[in-house]
């Protein structure tokens, strides 16, 4: 059984919806951040980064960070930007990306569902993220990003959604980077019942991206259940800000490697190491890989296709015959010795978003090898998070990317 819970949304006026939406805190670095928002003083960055209001010399983890966060939050109500809804309310969120769709439900999920695993994860947390964003919520008393959760689609919900998204949307707008952002709002209360009985019968849920913001959001709500021994369970901070988003609808992108020197190898010796457990042919032009268990090498201006050897990765294991996997395995840690690619500088990461360009030009700058990945499956995911099983860092990229500012869940 799992949980999806209306709520009072504080949420942009209708005309104010595209100034007040911004990319999530994540995606940027201050710097970056603060150049985004010129120009935009209703951006929520200045909620999610309000580094980028104080000097730029301010320690980002700073208590003064956390208190501007919140006094930017209340001044978007303060200054009628912002209101919260009178009623609980669903929430109907669609994004195009190059044509293509992905349509959620913006509401709550329970903690409980995310401690008794009904809410299942498929990557480990960083405690020092983790303790920003506590603070962050805690703070400003509210969930100010969603998590984005995945399910498998039920019939039953697709024909509410489908009812609502033929109608007036609340909110219609593209991003600057063509991104078109619909919002419709589900008040009626048959339509709220069927959607919430409806997930009451969706027996589990993934998180597809967000599992530093909902470990954060757990944290917090299990804080104030110690702070209020006497509460029932109906309080709002038991619950978190997720969008819900059927697997059907949803694309991975690629993840792809670089590393930053040839380990006291010659170009020869690296092919012929790599030669032991793949096909490696030289490549006419930039090579994308076409299917699982095949990889993309750029070396000196030279692209070569790799395919993985029979034998060389285990097909029955979910986490094992992840391409992630079987690149680290026999190749990153190996061939390069990185044991740990979330901690050793030799190694970074690109999102296929910036495409294979970006592996070439970064080879020419600041690295020295690429690897082109094909991306991860949801059914992958979902496979490793239905053993309980963890994947590699950096296995998968979602696009498009959750806009933060749309909803609001206050926890009091």
């Amino acid at each position: 059984m799992s949980v999806l819970k209306p709520f009072r949304a504080i949420r942009p006026k209708k005309e104010y919806a595209a100034d007040v939406a911004a990319l999530p805190y994540d995606v940027m670095n201050s710097e970056e951040a603060r150049e985004m928002v010129k120009g935009k003083p209703w951006s929520f960055l200045h909620v999610d980064k309000a580094e980028i209001d104080l000097p730029e010399d301010t320690y980002i983890y700073d208590d003064k960070v956390y208190a501007k966060a919140r006094e930017n939050l209340d001044k978007l109500s303060a200054e009628g930007i912002c209101v919260q809804d009178a009623e609980p309310r669903l929430y109907i969120y669609r994004q195009i990306m190059n044509g293509r769709a992905q349509t959620g439900i913006v509401g709550c999920a329970s903690i409980d569902d995310y401690l008794n695993n009904i809410i299942k994860k498929h990557e480990l947390t960083r405690a020092d993220k983790e303790a920003d964003r506590i603070r962050h919520v805690d703070t400003c008393d509210a969930n100010t990003g969603p998590i984005f959760l995945t399910y498998r689609g039920k019939k039953e919900i697709d024909d509410v959604v489908a009812k609502y998204t033929a109608t007036e949307p609340e909110y219609d707008f593209t991003t600057d980077d063509g991104i078109q952002n619909t919002v419709w709002v589900v008040d009626c209360d048959d339509d709220i019942k069927a959607l919430t009985d409806a997930f009451a019968n969706v027996p589990y849920l993934y998180i597809a991206d967000g599992h530093h913001r909902a470990a954060s959001a757990v944290k917090v709500g299990l804080k104030r259940r110690e702070a209020k021994p006497d509460y029932d369970g109906s309080e709002e901070f038991n619950f978190f800000l997720a969008v819900y988003f059927k697997s059907d609808d949803l694309a991975i992108m690629d993840y792809n490697r670089l590393i930053a020197d040839y380990n006291g190898k010659t170009k020869d010796e690296l092919l012929a190491e790599l030669a032991a457990d793949f096909e490696v042919e030289p490549y006419a032009g930039v090579y994308h890989p076409e299917k699982k268990h095949t990889f993309g090498l750029y070396l000196e201006e030279q692209w070569y296709k790799l395919t993985a050897k029979d034998g060389t990765f285990d097909e029955s294991d979910p986490v094992g015959r992840l391409d992630v996997s079987i690149l680290q395995k026999n190749v990153i840690t190996p061939v390069f010795g990185i044991e740990d690619p979330r901690t050793d500088k030799r190694i970074d990461f690109v999102g296929g978003i910036r495409g294979l360009g970006e592996l070439e030009r970064r080879c020419h700058a600041d690295m020295k090898i690429a690897f082109s990945m094909f991306p991860t499956t949801l059914d992958d995911l979902m496979d490793i998070a239905d053993a309980s099983k963890i994947m590699p860092p950096k296995s998968t990229w979602f696009e498009p990317k959750l806009l933060s500012g749309l909803f609001i869940h206050k926890l009091s």
